[in-house]
């Protein structure tokens, strides 16, 4: 959200991304140019996500793993996915049986793990759908589960809309999918908050500071009415607006069951924290880490940390009770990672150091696990959820 350009920092991309970035930065310029100038961040983080054909999303960059840009949980290790299974496993238990819906499956790593997991448990679901609307990344998820669990490959669908309301009885799972929600961004200036859009110039892309909006000014008022504190003079910041009705949307096929969500966020009062004075908008490419969205539009992952006290108001305004928030850590100590770690031979010095490396990874406060959060949305399950009995911070929210 800043000024700084760190483009010569990052890798040069090939003439074939240079060229689908170019054709994305077009189809931009025009969207700009019919705005009379400048469109909202939330629209540009939309479009440079999400555009049908253009979007990084929607495109066919390799983004997970070590030769893409970011590398999420279940790609470090397995350990995720085999304790989330286990959370997952207690839910169909209570419920008798159900499906499982992956919100945005990535690589089908997670997928795979978990059913493989599932199966040793004796749990597998009646069914395993994924919500993808890339054709790039359906087809190296088919790939994935078609390699690691060949025999189970039959009991995955791919859905292009979120299904019939009422329709799912299980669980409902998004990894690292809240962050990617567009974002609108604010600054705090003399004359009250304003939002912060994107223009175009001589120089390309750049920030412009938008007039007063009054959808803005609420959101910032209600954000301060919230947190006790009024947001200085020069602070930037983002909310997503989309969330609200998003989530409605994804609660609306649950007729019995609990919806997942791991991610890197905060409550709203840390959130809003006067350290956070320049906000959370972060870019990954090619594991380079900055923050700077308008730079290889189409070419770079564009997230803002979560909101959960955001997410959990969503939750109850969709008809859904919080169940369940505690870091990333607690959530997998909750779901057996430990008794995991235990099944490794320690006479096996190589696995099992290289396993110790893992839980390190996925719960050591400056790794993953405090940085990351886990929330549980339940309706019509009464039973409590394993992933936060080792400790519930829900009092923070």
């Amino acid at each position: 959200m800043t000024a700084l350009d760190l483009s010569l920092t990052l890798p040069e991309p090939d003439p074939a991304a240079a060229a689908h970035s170019a054709r994305l930065l077009d189809h931009l310029r025009a969207e700009i140019d019919a705005a009379d100038g400048s469109i909202a961040f939330a629209r540009f983080m939309e479009l440079a996500l999400y555009a049908p054909g253009l979007g990084y999303y929607c495109a066919g960059t390799r983004k997970f793993g070590a030769g893409g840009d970011f590398t999420t949980a279940p790609e470090l290790s397995p350990l995720f996915s085999r304790c989330l299974a286990r959370q997952c496993r207690e839910i169909l238990d209570a419920l008798g049986g159900g499906t499982i819906l992956e919100l945005g499956a990535g690589s089908g790593i997670m997928a795979a793990d978990l059913l493989r997991e599932l199966q040793t448990l004796n749990t597998l679901p009646e069914r395993y759908a994924i919500l993808e609307l890339s054709g790039d990344l359906r087809d190296r998820q088919r790939q994935t589960l078609a390699d690691r669990t060949p025999d189970l490959l039959e009991r995955v669908v791919w859905l292009d809309t979120l299904p019939k309301a009422g329709s799912l009885r299980g669980a409902i799972l998004g990894n690292e999918v809240l962050d990617a929600l567009p974002v609108e961004c604010f600054r705090i200036t003399p004359h009250g908050p304003r939002r912060l859009e994107v223009a175009w110039t001589d120089a390309g892309l750049s920030w412009r500071e938008g007039a007063e909006d009054v959808a803005v000014t609420a959101a910032v008022a209600q954000i301060e009415a919230q947190i006790g504190w009024r947001l200085p003079e020069g602070y930037l910041s983002e909310y997503a607006p989309e969330l609200p009705e998003w989530l409605y949307a994804v609660a609306e096929p649950l007729a019995a069951g609990a919806v997942l969500f791991v991610d890197y966020g905060y409550p709203r009062c840390d959130y809003y924290h006067p350290e956070r004075a320049a906000g959370t908008l972060l870019c990954h490419y090619r594991h380079r880490v900055h923050d700077n969205p308008l730079l290889l539009p189409g070419l770079q992952d564009i997230t803002a940390h979560v909101d959960f006290t955001a997410v959990a108001a969503a939750g109850q305004a969709a008809g859904l009770r919080v169940a369940g928030y505690t870091p990333q850590n607690y959530f997998l100590f909750g779901c057996g990672l430990l008794e995991l770690l235990a099944e490794t031979d320690p006479e096996n010095m190589i696995r099992y150091l290289d396993q110790t490396r893992q839980v390190k990874l996925l719960t050591l406060p400056g790794e993953m696990g405090e940085r990351f959060q886990a929330i549980a949305l339940t309706r019509d399950l009464d039973t409590p959820l394993r992933g936060f009995s080792f400790r519930d911070e829900r009092r923070r929210l």
